[in-house]
């Protein structure tokens, strides 16, 4: 099994185990083999085999101001053309990119940087962006207010599943973690399934204060559980990226009811043009096409939009995806080996 993107190699099952771990990346393969109709023997080693295949990849991050504050910003980089994969090798190194893809469009790469207010905008746009090989422009954008992240898209795919109550972003500061806490999110950055008691072991606590200061962390929102997928894998045939312009009087009322919807996993007011920024993950193109004609298109204040079609996702939620290099093959840089070796 591999993670090729195209769907072909999942049946039903698998995705649905998918989707049940999209719900809850920690939760137990009892609970997920009760909402996949499956025994538990069967889901958890099906599930295993998603993960060791990189197929999935559960983590556990911290929200963007963990670190201080921080200000989020959209950027579009268009490549001369030919570089786009080189340059996304560049950036998807970079560890304060929360988001990462190749899209279709008027530019080339969509991303997002959490910049910490300490930092100079100026400098990493134009001393680093900018002088990366290959890239010729870089649109810059602040996220004014972000309405809805959520990786309920898939759990259409299991029945009887309430949808997930939409809940606005909690603001973390660096007070509410202590060293312990961030050593425990970086070893379940790596593996979000990770047991409390492996967990324990490496920092040096007892198993129960682990699981204590995890679920403080999760209950506050100061951390998420995140399941990455590609949506292919999962017979979506449909991941656009929408810049949407309303009128300003009716931006919030737009952003509020298009965060209601399950196909819609993230709903952002942008500073540029009276924006919202809007990811859309549908199964089919008829259905997207349903959802523009039908919800947006009469949705008041709405003026217009583009899109984005996405082709790959590299980094989402500050992590690496882990089947984007299985994707594409990278020429070697200048003076790079070119047998395999780094």
């Amino acid at each position: 099994m591999t993670a090729n993107g195209n769907g072909g190699h999942l049946d039903d099952l698998d995705r649905r185990i998918i989707a049940a771990l999209q719900g809850d990346g920690r939760a137990s393969w009892t609970e997920i083999a009760e909402l996949s109709g499956s025994s538990v023997a069967t889901v958890a080693r099906r599930g295993q085999q998603l993960v060791r295949d990189g197929v999935v990849r559960v983590a556990v991050v911290p929200r963007n101001n963990h670190a201080g504050p921080a200000d989020l910003f959209v950027l579009r980089i268009t490549c001369a053309p030919g570089a786009q994969m080189a340059v996304l090798n560049e950036l998807v190194q970079q560890p304060d990119l929360r988001f990462l893809s190749l899209v279709t469009g008027p530019y080339d790469i969509l991303a997002e940087l959490n910049l910490s207010r300490e930092d100079s905008l100026r400098a990493r746009i134009v001393e680093e962006v900018l002088a990366i090989d290959g890239v010729q422009r870089c649109d810059t954008d602040l996220t004014l207010h972000v309405y809805k992240v959520t990786g309920d898209w898939s759990r259409q795919l299991l029945t009887g599943v309430p949808l997930e109550e939409v809940t606005e972003a909690h603001q973390c500061d660096p007070s509410h973690f202590d060293t312990s806490d961030r050593q425990i999110i970086e070893l379940m950055r790596e593996d979000g399934r990770a047991s409390f008691r492996t967990v324990a072991t490496e920092v040096g606590l007892n198993e129960s204060t682990v699981r204590r200061r995890f679920e403080t962390l999760r209950g506050r929102g100061c951390i998420l559980v995140t399941t990455l997928v590609p949506a292919p894998a999962l017979g979506f045939e449909s991941e656009v990226v929408l810049n949407i312009a309303v009128a300003p009087q009716f931006l919030d009322a737009a952003a509020r009811t298009l965060s209601s919807y399950r196909g819609v996993r993230y709903v952002a007011a942008m500073l540029g043009n009276n924006a919202l920024m809007c990811e859309l993950i549908m199964p089919t193109t008829q259905e997207l096409f349903e959802f523009t004609t039908k919800t947006l298109g009469r949705l008041e204040g709405v003026q217009g939009w583009t899109a984005s079609v996405v082709l790959l996702v590299l980094r989402r939620g500050f992590v690496e995806t882990p089947w984007w290099r299985e994707n594409v093959t990278l020429a070697p840089a200048r003076g790079q080996a070119s047998d395999g070796s780094r």
